[in-house]
């Protein structure tokens, strides 16, 4: 088991606890945020996103979305169990960005093949999940960023758990360059059929540290337990496990 331990907020005095490896906590008491290796106050924007569901209103859409898509058995609702309902205000990197691709390709869905060169220009407010060993299903997250507001500990729940970031500003910038990078790419390889060249160039504004209140659910069908993601601030499931059904089978 990990070890807890703890600091007092320069703000309140409150211990804030955390765990090996995380870098930015937040008081539970002040809502005051620190950089733990130094102690210092947290200098960047720090918002959250307000949970909008509790938990009948969460096992009402759960049942919703068993209902719904074909993919899934018809008696999933009826004959399944929830057996764990938590909510956790998850760590996120938001990174505005201006990312500019020059590729040189070979396109060969032609004969004889040609030399293709072009252009990618995106703008991104690019997510980057702070929490270096997590399930959590980023790349299937919409973050909904018309809701954001600055971060108030007062709004969060009593039996929610805040939990902190173990990746600071400048390992963000990294993550979102490589997935940029392999974004684009991707959107290369839809011009070209093979690659021969690729340079990005990165205009970064300035980071905002989030956290988002996400519902983590544990049912259990047919003696099998699976898991289902959903954002508390919009009430949609962002990712769910679906047991397999004997659709299509005579």
């Amino acid at each position: 088991m990990s070890i807890v331990k703890e600091i007092r907020c320069p703000h309140c005095g409150a211990p804030i606890k955390f765990n090996p490896g995380e870098i930015v906590a937040t008081c539970q008491y002040c809502g005051y945020t620190v950089v733990i290796e130094t102690g210092e106050a947290f200098v960047f924007e720090h918002s959250m996103f307000l949970n909008e569901c509790d938990e009948s209103k969460v096992e009402k859409l759960i049942k919703q979305w068993m209902n719904s898509g074909f993919l899934k058995p018809k008696d999933l609702a009826k004959k399944s169990k929830i057996t764990e309902k938590n909510l956790f205000y998850i760590p996120f990197w938001l990174i505005p960005v201006e990312a500019t691709t020059t590729y040189k390709g070979i396109f060969e869905r032609i004969s004889p093949p040609i030399v293709k060169e072009g252009k990618i220009e995106k703008k991104y407010e690019w997510v980057v999940l702070a929490r270096k060993a997590s399930e959590f299903p980023t790349k299937e997250y919409d973050v909904p960023l018309e809701g954001k507001i600055p971060f108030d500990f007062r709004r969060i729940e009593p039996y929610a758990k805040v939990l902190n970031s173990e990746i600071d500003e400048r390992e963000a910038i990294e993550i979102a360059k490589q997935q940029i990078e392999e974004h684009h790419k991707f959107l290369a390889e839809q011009e070209v059929d093979k690659i021969i060249e690729q340079k990005t160039e990165f205009e970064f504004g300035d980071a905002v540290y989030l956290h988002a209140p996400i519902w983590i659910i544990k049912y259990e069908y047919k003696r099998e337990n699976y898991v289902i993601f959903l954002d508390g601030a919009t009430g949609e499931v962002v990712k769910g496990d679906i047991p397999p059904t004997d659709f299509g089978i005579l």
